[in-house]
């Protein structure tokens, strides 16, 4: 009873100075929003990679000259490895006893043309047939190449969805013809929608064709092979990984004291070096936007604080007729937390679609984070309940008999 009265004061008392709460709450509107979008637009970018690097499964790594680079010394330090050949994957498949599947895997980009339509700058992706059963690539129609296409050097192409949507929209892409730098090649497959890079493009922007096939058209890649291999087990990824390092340190012969010449990836160590590099980017935009939230306090208090010295009288009245300071305490607060929460909840929102205007600009999407919504409130809360207790307390312990004095 006494606290639900206490809520209609509070917010009989905010309707009656509207251009002042109003000013407030555009304070805290603008804080939150600011908070909410770079919380957001960093947990969905994250999500989205993190739904890329799944693609690989829990007992997958990946074999390159040059991986994951941190400094412009380890880049020039990297570039001078030899590439990975095709001798390195046959040694992987004969040698390691852990790994259960191993495909080289090479890219080259070029124009895709069906008919009167061409796209540019299509990742062309060369892969054996066992590719499809280590990196998760679904197919939605046709079939992944077979052995069969890789040994006879068949020109057949597998399509990203992006492709699928360019050059057949509405119709069948299952058997039309399509020519990647002026070669013919027949669609046998379309990939599912992902939006991953780990198809061999961005955006589902790829074509994969057997590793043979592209070898006769693009050569050998100069800049090497990838090789991805699947381990028996997750519990055997360590194992196989040190298997797979023994053989290509023997093969590529780096001294007992020397580093690998060669990175191994997996899907856990590249989201751990992405979250270490990005925790000081994402701390640092967050406190620079927290200061729009520090001011819209500092308006919260100032405002409460002249919202007390207005009403004095008023205090002093209820505190005549029986009000105890904690109740007075609690008005305030809940005039304060009103405000606070209210800006909160529209910044949460607004923040929100923000964030998924700027996604959308790099081809990804988010969902509403349970974590953001969460921070939002929070964030709120604490800047009602921290900015406006000092008002409160003031107004709780002003003497009665002073208040009714006050002109």
């Amino acid at each position: 009873m006494v606290t639900g009265s206490l809520l209609k004061i509070a917010f009989d008392s905010l309707l009656s100075n509207k251009l002042r709460s109003g000013l407030t709450l555009i304070g805290v509107i603008f804080g939150v929003t600011s908070v909410m979008t770079i919380i957001s637009a960093l947990q969905g970018m994250m999500d989205n990679i993190e739904k890329d690097l799944a693609q690989l499964g829990p007992s997958t790594f990946i074999v390159q000259r040059i991986g994951i680079i941190t400094s412009e010394e380890m880049f020039w330090d990297k570039v001078k490895r030899k590439p990975l050949d095709l001798e390195s994957a046959d040694l992987l498949r004969e040698g390691c006893t852990l790994c259960e599947q191993v495909s080289e895997r090479a890219f080259a980009q070029a124009r895709v043309k069906y008919r009167s339509d061409a796209l540019k700058n299509v990742f062309i992706v060369g892969a054996l047939a066992n590719y499809i059963d280590i990196v998760d690539l679904r197919v939605a129609q046709g079939r992944f190449h077979a052995a069969e296409d890789d040994r006879y050097r068949r020109n057949v192409a597998f399509i990203g969805d992006k492709l699928r949507e360019e050059f057949f929209p509405g119709v069948d892409p299952i058997g039309k013809e399509i020519k990647l730098n002026g070669i013919r090649y027949t669609v046998i497959g379309v990939a599912r929608k992902s939006g991953s890079s780990f198809g061999g493009g961005d955006e589902d922007n790829y074509v994969v064709i057997p590793l043979s096939t592209f070898q006769k058209q693009f050569g050998a890649p100069r800049r090497g092979y990838s090789i991805f291999v699947k381990a028996r087990s997750v519990e055997a990824l360590p194992r196989a990984m040190d298997e797979a390092r023994v053989i290509l340190r023997a093969q590529r012969h780096v001294p007992y004291n020397e580093e690998d010449d060669f990175d191994m990836l997996t899907a856990d160590n590249v989201l751990d070096l992405l979250n270490q590099i990005t925790r000081l980017f994402r701390l640092g935009l967050i406190g620079i936007s927290s200061i729009s939230l520090v001011v819209g306090g500092i308006v919260v208090m100032n405002i409460m604080m002249v919202s007390v010295s207005e009403r004095t009288r008023e205090i002093g009245i209820r505190k005549s007729l029986g009000a105890k300071q904690k109740h007075i305490l609690l008005q305030f607060l809940f005039e304060s937390l009103l405000v606070t929460m209210s800006g909160g909840l529209i910044g949460i929102v607004a923040g929100y679609l923000i964030a998924r205007g700027l996604i959308a600009k790099l081809g990804m999407e988010i969902s509403p984070s349970t974590v953001a919504i969460l921070a939002g409130l929070f964030i709120s809360t604490s800047v009602g309940l921290f900015f406006g207790i000092y008002p409160a307390m003031k107004a709780a312990r002003l003497d009665p008999v002073k208040a009714l004095s006050f002109e």
